[in-house]
């Protein structure tokens, strides 16, 4: 008798997996034919349309915009030293470009009248979280007090309700992005990655981002505020960006607020709108950790 179930064994787990398969393929084309009403439909009570995949495999922050517009966004992490901030703000004004600034509670409290600055001269402030920890190792009600406590600072020291996070080192899972999307933020990464943080030198900032493969309509660039070479580099390479034909605008204008949809890449799209084709994005997976 055992030996007879052994043999079947096999056979059995085949039959199971053909099930679950043919389950899972019947989903997604109902969900395509009926224009995504199947997903919707499980999510009418979110805060957000959606900040998931397409088929709600994972939750996925906003790495770019499907975007007709010839607009990219430009922005800052800032955690450490502010030595720099008042020269990246001069070249800014200069090119009448304006960004947006991702800044920690201790970064706030440390410099409020450069956040109040950054605000009077046109350009965005974002949420960093209070400690700049790896908020993927958190509970969902830890991600919202390091959400929370900077949210509470911004709004006391400017009136400024934020609306964009971006969590510290890239790293996410689906309980950051439900927590800050609970508390009425998107969560922003980046397409356009000009390693700033790695001291490479000026030229190469520039290189790398102006040359990126993923630069184009709707990206997203992460630069830093403290980093050894980013004022060398910004002025040039805005020009060189503004040279190709894009605009900078801050990310709540690159961004979709509302009835649209974000793809397996966190590529964020509205349906029917026709662009120019983009190159394909890498999300950086869950709990993956940059340096800086």
């Amino acid at each position: 008798m055992k030996s007879k179930l052994k043999d079947n064994l096999p056979k059995f787990i085949k039959t199971g997996l053909t099930v679950v398969a043919t389950l899972l393929l019947t989903a997604i084309i109902t969900d395509q034919v009926t224009g995504g009403s199947v997903g919707n439909s499980l999510n009418n009570s979110a805060v957000f349309t959606s900040a998931t995949s397409l088929f709600r495999e994972k939750e996925l922050p906003i790495y770019c915009v499907k975007t007709d517009k010839k607009q990219i966004a430009l922005t800052f992490d800032g955690a450490w030293g502010n030595e720099d901030t008042a020269t990246l703000l001069d070249i800014l004004e200069r090119q009448n470009v304006t960004a947006t600034f991702f800044f920690t509670g201790g970064w706030i409290s440390k410099y409020p009248e450069d956040v109040k600055t950054i605000l009077s001269k046109g350009h965005e402030v974002g949420n960093h979280s209070e400690n700049h920890k790896q908020m993927s190792k958190l509970s969902k009600e830890q991600c919202k007090e390091e959400i929370k406590i900077v949210h509470d600072k911004v709004k006391e020291l400017t009136g400024l309700e934020m609306t964009v996070f971006r969590p510290p080192f890239g790293d996410y899972d689906d309980t950051v992005i439900q927590a800050a999307n609970e508390l009425g933020y998107h969560v922003i990464q980046w397409d356009v990655d000009s390693l700033d943080w790695k001291d490479y030198g000026c030229e190469s900032i520039i290189h790398t981002v102006t040359n990126h493969k993923h630069l184009g309509n709707g990206s997203i660039i992460l630069m830093h505020n403290g980093a050894k070479y980013t004022k060398d580099a910004l002025e040039k390479m805005i020009v060189c960006i503004k040279e190709q034909g894009y605009d900078f605008v801050k990310v709540s204008e690159l961004i979709y607020t509302e009835n649209y949809r974000m793809d397996h890449e966190g590529r964020q799209y509205v349906e029917g709108l026709t662009c120019p084709p983009q190159a394909n994005v890498t999300p950086t997976p869950a709990g993956t950790l940059r340096e800086y």
